[in-house]
């Protein structure tokens, strides 16, 4: 039996990174993550206690396609909030995840081979959907000096859609509301659509996110429960479309997804009154953030573009390596660092970068500096001031 054309899209290496790693511990090596995205704290508590009391007090079963209609009224409610922006509720789809709400974008935006473009470096799932969907991701090269940002003076004529990622990943880089603007300006000239992924909102250090939906009504907003409220596995997500293509989405939704996961909206929903435990958490991530850019540069990893938000620092190893997945598999054999290899995130230069992840609590962080300190130095890479 063959398979078809679309199903060939690219490994996502940081799992194959995740494995190695698990590897190491199943034989007794302690390792330090620092390869995933993933907060390494639970659920706030709040929700696992809904949870449990939900499933005592019914079955759960299918919720209507565009998701409990409380949680679409709390999310609504959250940009108000955050953003002050006043948002109709009906135009929240929840998704399961963020990744159900790109299958979603995609679908209802795009044509078979529409030109989609992104910037490189950038969360690779993006490229993959789309090939899987027959369309044509465009990478935009972008630079440390833009801080892996893309401007529209890099934006080809002939695109269908841009996806903008403000903090992004790898980089952890924010938009500000005026390169924001001129990126949805410079998109909407060209007839293009606009998908602004927000996932890392409300992990912040200096400034706030802007939303896209400060700024205009037509574009597609993504988010999810994934990051600031730490629910990855739970598989819950949302999304903001305009008001004239929420009956699109709902079909789309209603034939691929049925509905997302019922017991994580629930979850979900009382996790977004967890504001104390995860504002916590995000203090956490600004300790390791400030301890990653104080130490990294002592062990020779100095060439990186400081990160406003998310949990990664992405750095250039072109002074250590050529060969980014070689030189990330030595760190997780001899340093027990799990680090993910930037072929990830830029085919065209991710053989020469390294992202890090700080989702870890302080003192796993901590540990993990002074291994790759001591890998660093090992390997005749001398830290500075030596």
């Amino acid at each position: 039996m063959r398979l078809s054309r679309r199903s060939e899209v690219d490994p996502f290496i940081v799992m194959d990174v995740m494995e190695a790693a698990a590897r190491a511990e199943a034989e007794g090596r302690p390792v330090i993550h620092m390869e995933v995205g993933q907060p390494g704290t639970p659920a706030p508590e709040g929700a696992r206690r809904a949870l449990v009391q939900a499933m005592e007090a019914g079955s759960l079963g299918y919720t209507v396609a565009l998701g409990l209609p409380a949680l679409r009224q709390r999310i609504a409610r959250l940009y108000g909030e955050r953003h002050g922006v006043d948002l109709s509720p009906d135009r929240v789809v929840i998704t399961s995840g963020s990744s159900g709400g790109f299958i979603l974008a995609f679908t209802a935006l795009f044509d078979v081979g529409d030109r989609v473009a992104l910037g490189a470096p950038g969360y690779p799932s993006y490229r993959q959907i789309l090939s899987a969907l027959d369309l044509v991701p465009v990478d935009i090269e972008t630079r440390v000096e833009d801080r892996y940002q893309p401007v529209p003076g890099n934006l080809p004529d002939d695109i269908q859609g841009l996806i903008v990622a403000s903090p992004a990943n790898p980089s952890g880089t924010m938009l500000d509301r005026t390169a924001l603007g001129a990126l949805i300006g410079a998109a909407s000239g060209r007839g293009a659509s606009f998908v602004s992924d927000e996932i890392y909102h409300g992990l912040d250090y200096g400034f706030r996110p802007v939303s896209a939906l400060e700024i205009t009504d037509e574009a597609y907003v993504i988010n999810s429960f994934s990051k600031y409220y730490s629910m990855t596995g739970w598989r819950v997500g949302w999304m903001v479309v305009p008001e004239d293509h929420v009956r699109a989405v709902e079909r789309l939704a209603q034939n691929l997804f049925i509905c997302p996961p019922h017991a994580s909206q629930v979850a979900a929903l009382a996790a977004m009154e967890c504001g104390d435990e995860l504002e916590a958490n995000v203090a956490v991530y600004a300790k390791n953030r400030e301890m990653m850019l104080k130490e990294l540069p002592v062990a020779g990893f100095d060439r990186i573009a400081p990160p406003d938000g998310a949990f990664y620092i992405y750095a250039d190893v072109s002074d250590f390596t050529d060969d980014s997945r070689a030189f990330a598999a030595e760190i997780l054999a001899e340093a027990g660092v799990a680090v993910t290899p930037g072929l990830d995130f830029d085919k065209g230069r991710g053989h020469a970068t390294i992202r890090f992840s700080y989702a870890r609590s302080s003192e796993d962080i901590a540990e993990g500096l002074e291994r790759l300190k001591r890998f660093m130095k090992m390997k005749g890479f001398s830290p500075k001031g030596e």
